[in-house]
């Protein structure tokens, strides 16, 4: 099959899918949710994650006031909750009441955390920088939540348990199919010349 080349962008949906998160963020007695799929680790020591925000966001202003957010990892029954919190709008609605979501306790931060998410972070924001039209915001981990029995022992995510959500754009999401997933070596593929 031969490729396309364009000088431009075009949809710009090659890096797809990516794992849909739903950021939450407080700050003066608002709270807020967003569908965020551009997002990752930064770095191990100390613990950063970043995700990337079109600053227009109500859930970017309530950030840069708190100087905190929690990144919430959702299990693929609940990709329905992610679209919805993606396409409304918290400047306008309560979504923590209209989508009945439930919450866990902060142990570090007063970001919400969501009850149904199999991992979540609490983050202490320690940079925010503008890229185009988006900005970087990294934060700290300062908390995680995790569901232990939705790991392996070895600390990687159990697809025979949870599904994750993946986004591929255009308002489609997907995920894993159990049984689909291999554990290649890095001593015998590393090896591989």
């Amino acid at each position: 099959m031969a490729k396309v080349i364009s000088e431009g962008i075009g949809a710009f949906s090659q890096h797809y899918p990516r794992v849909a998160t739903i950021v939450t963020a407080q700050a003066k007695g608002k709270a807020n949710a967003m569908a965020v799929a551009w997002h990752s680790v930064i770095s191990v020591n100390p613990p950063l994650y970043g995700v990337s925000i079109a600053p227009k966001r109500f859930t970017y202003q309530l950030i840069a006031q708190s100087k905190e957010f929690g990144v919430n990892f959702l299990p693929f029954e609940m990709a329905e909750l992610v679209a919805s919190v993606g396409g409304s709008s918290g400047r306008e609605i309560d979504k923590f009441q209209k989508f009945n979501i439930a919450l866990d306790k902060p142990v570090k931060t007063a970001v919400p955390i969501l009850k149904d998410a199999y991992a979540a972070y609490e983050c202490k924001l320690v940079d925010d920088k503008l890229y185009g039209d988006h900005r970087l915001l990294v934060g700290e981990i300062v908390a995680v939540h995790w569901l232990e029995e939705a790991f392996t022992p070895e600390g990687t995510l159990d697809s025979d348990r949870i599904s994750p959500i993946l986004y591929l754009g255009r308002d489609v999401y997907l995920t894993t199919s159990k049984g689909t997933v291999r554990s290649l070596s890095r001593e015998v593929y590393g090896k591989i010349v």
